[in-house]
């Protein structure tokens, strides 16, 4: 084996023969002549590439490896690390992309020289990109301004103007370290992205080549970023991420607002900072031209999201806003101290007690009170509004504690008295992490000049809004774990332009009210729920469908059973059912295909269970390189499919119907698509509920049972008799349904009696 080649785990087996892992596995137990573990561990091995590929040619498992994974396989096994390949990626998909003619020059000549020629063009494109590298100059003995550092003021050339500003620590030192950090001596501007050295630049040739190719055909900004996407997904402990949801939202917030001080309604944003940037997230939401500024703690980091912003769009550097990336800790070195921004965008660290405290004790942004050593996020808030011009906005994700907690109420109620915080949103949970608590959107507006303070807040809570006309709420979460983003963006959006009190989703309260010892903005503290059945008003609806629905559950009472000896009737089973092609098995993995009018919904384990529409979102599905097609096990749903949960979930079967098919079978579900000149799908539904078959199909742990669908029995019948059946099962679960709803309208007449009596919209009679 070639000496650093590169080396690919069994999920990046997996990925190139288009399989899951088990099948690798499988290939290491039954083959003898699989190829063996050069390094890695005893628990997660890893295997030499060409050795990989070779072998899965002679088993004709791979035809050829496709140029992306080829990449993304060089990028993980660079010998000095995934993040510095991406960083000499992104710096030649650059060159790539700004200079094409030097760049195809350059490649004309061997890898030595190549990495030879490589610093000096990759200098010009990042300098006209991301400003010149001046701690390189230093270094080299040109030219450093004195004094402080200087960085490039938001022109939108390519030629960087002086602003005085502070910096970041060195790359090699630690962000945390305060004798280096907050020292108004010790901080620079460095570039975020240095220029690589030549010795650097060598063994990563073969790798800018083939990223070269790559970019050809699907271009720059799309191999740079599905590179990078692959490298968060290998590594998801390793970064806390913002969704791109949340991150077009709260862009979205910034730039759009129907507002007591701005009556125009919408204002084009010209300059947004990002001082938490992490991987950059925030600022691509942006729509629109602008100048985009970012700082991160982590030098590594803050590279990438350098590129990741420089590679965004086409544009020449001359007809581009800045990207302006700078590392260091904002709290403690902040890079920009002059800046007044349009928009701040943040997305803080939360729970950070090492954030600064105590040699941040007398900083002049502390305008609204010096925050404690356990509200590192009201820190956040002020260094947000700290880099604000007059009337600019700030949207900060928060915790929830920060809007309730005691430590905080002091500053807080600051915020409110001078008008600078102007709307409170709950969101649901899993919208980013933590994914278990419902975090906040704080909306702050920088008071001052001209501008009179604004006497009111909006709280908005969308955990479970209310659309109109409906009675109770609808999750906005997809399923059990994942926002249904677009319903969110509807119903913060909406509440934000109309500033308009909407029962249960958003209130416009005087900040005279809030002004108490706690200083509570919680929204689900201000806005209650709306009372079961829509209030005193629909209970008479309510009643009146109850009772339907009652009289229909008469009706469809099933008659007295006719009882007779236990048939013995010969069986079969769905494994040989499927073997034998009379009905296909398939397994939920939740993706689902991206429509023109949005995602595909998904029944989720839930919805089978309660009997209800489909509700859930597409998981994220791993990053693929653009134009990839649909993955193999996406699986749809069709009229007459039979979907049963696998997990623990007693014998519950659901058939289809026309209004469910479209949507994409969920995780922990397994669908049987019965032919149906063979099999009937009630037949097959009503047998598989039956508890002994369930119960001999399960395999059973310390804490759950797992269906085995294979191992479901059913008797032999001919379709006729299994129709008979059939229609009974059918009877059953219409019947089924009845009581559910039933049940469902009785909780909501006996909830809003309680609650209109309890509140006296409802007198006793």
């Amino acid at each position: 084996m070639p000496e650093q080649a590169t080396e690919v785990t069994a999920a990046g087996i997996a990925r190139l023969a288009g399989v899951g892992r088990a099948a690798v596995s499988n290939w290491r137990r039954r083959h003898a002549d699989f190829p063996k573990p050069v390094g890695g561990t005893e628990t997660s091995p890893s295997f030499a590439l060409p050795e990989v590929e070779q072998w899965l040619r002679d088993q004709g498992k791979l035809a050829e490896v496709p140029l992306c994974e080829r990449v993304w396989q060089q990028v993980a096994g660079h010998p000095e690390g995934a993040v510095t390949a991406l960083t000499h990626t992104g710096c030649a998909l650059l060159l790539v992309r700004d200079r094409p003619t030097a760049w195809l020059e350059l490649t004309a000549v061997s890898d030595e020289r190549m990495a030879g020629v490589l610093p000096h063009a990759m200098e010009e494109v990042l300098g006209a990109r991301l400003g010149p590298d001046t701690e390189a100059r230093a270094r080299s003995g040109g030219p450093v301004p004195s004094g402080r550092a200087v960085a490039p003021v938001l022109t939108g050339s390519d030629t960087p103007a002086g602003r005085p500003s502070d910096g970041s620590p060195a790359a090699g030192s630690p962000a945390g370290d305060a004798g280096s950090v907050h020292s108004p001596s010790a901080v620079h501007t460095a570039r975020a992205v240095p220029t690589p050295s030549t010795d650097a630049l060598l063994p990563s040739v073969p790798l800018l080549r083939a990223a070269a190719e790559l970019a050809a055909g699907i271009g720059a900004g799309q191999t740079f970023e599905f590179l990078l996407g692959r490298q968060l997904d290998a590594n998801p402990r390793q970064y806390t991420l913002t969704p791109p949801g949340l991150a077009e939202l709260m862009a979205a917030l910034a730039e759009t607002g129907k507002d007591t001080d701005q009556p125009g309604g919408r204002r084009p944003v010209r300059s947004v900072l990002d001082p938490a940037a992490g991987t950059g997230t925030l600022l691509r939401a942006v729509a629109g031209p602008a100048e985009l500024l970012a700082q991160e703690v982590d030098p590594a980091l803050a590279a990438l999201t350098a590129l990741r912003l420089a590679l965004h769009g086409d544009g020449s550097p001359r007809s581009t806003p800045a990207r302006t990336v700078r590392g260091g800790d904002a709290l403690r070195a902040d890079a920009f101290p002059q800046l007044a921004a349009d928009t701040v965008l943040c997305h803080p660290p939360f729970n950070d007690r090492n954030w600064g405290h105590d040699e941040l004790a007398y900083d002049p942004r502390w305008e609204y009170g010096f925050p404690a050593r356990t509200e590192s996020e009201l820190a956040w808030v002020q260094h947000a509004l700290a880099r604000l011009r007059t009337g600019g906005t700030a949207v900060l994700l928060m915790p929830p504690a920060a809007a309730s907690r005691r430590s905080g109420r002091r500053i807080r109620a600051d915020l409110l008295r001078r008008g600078a915080l102007r709307a409170v949103i709950a969101l649901p949970a899993g919208a980013a992490p933590p994914y278990g608590i419902p975090l906040h959107l704080w909306v702050l507006r920088k008071p001052g000049g001209e501008l009179r303070p604004v006497p009111e807040l909006l709280l908005v809570d969308t955990t479970d809004p209310v659309e109109p006309g409906t009675a109770t709420g609808t999750q906005t979460s997809g399923g059990r774990d994942r926002p249904d983003w677009p319903a969110v963006h509807a119903a913060v959006l909406d509440a934000w332009r109309d500033r308009a009190d909407h029962p249960g989703v958003s209130r416009v309260v005087p900040v005279i009210e809030l002004l108490d010892d706690d200083v509570d903005l919680a929204p689900a503290r201000h806005l209650p729920r709306p009372a079961a059945g829509g209030g005193a008003a629909g209970l008479e609806d309510v009643r009146e469908r109850l009772a339907d629905t009652l009289r229909l559950t008469a009706d469809l009472t099933p008659p007295p059973a006719e009882l007779s000896a236990p048939a013995h009737r010969p069986l079969t089973t769905v494994g040989e059912l499927a073997r034998a092609g009379a009905l296909l098995l398939r397994t939920g993995t939740g993706t689902a295909p991206r429509t023109d009018t949005g995602t595909t919904p998904v029944l989720t384990e839930h919805d089978v269970l309660a009997g209800t529409a489909p509700s859930g979102t597409p998981a994220p599905p791993p990053t693929a390189a653009p134009g990839t097609p649909a993955p193999d096990d996406l699986v749809l749903l069709e009229p007459g499919d039979v979907v049963v949960p696998v997990l623990g979930a007693g014998s519950v079967a659901r058939v289809v119907d026309e209004a469910t098919a479209g949507a994409a079978l969920g995780r922990n579900l397994q669908l049987l698509r019965p032919d149906p000149a063979a099999i009937d799908p009630w037949f097959l539904a009503g047998f598989l509920r039956g508890t002994a078959n369930h119960r001999q199909a399960s395999s059973y742990a310390s804490t759950a049972a797992r269906l085995d669908a294979r191992r479901l029995q059913l008797p032999r019948l001919p379709l006729a008799e299994q129709q008979r059946y059939g229609e009974q099962f059918r009877a059953l679960a219409a019947f089924e349904d009845a009581l559910r709803t039933a049940g469902r309208l009785g909780g909501q007449l006996v909830r809003g009696m309680y609650d209109g009596l309890t509140d006296g919209t409802v007198t006793p009679r």
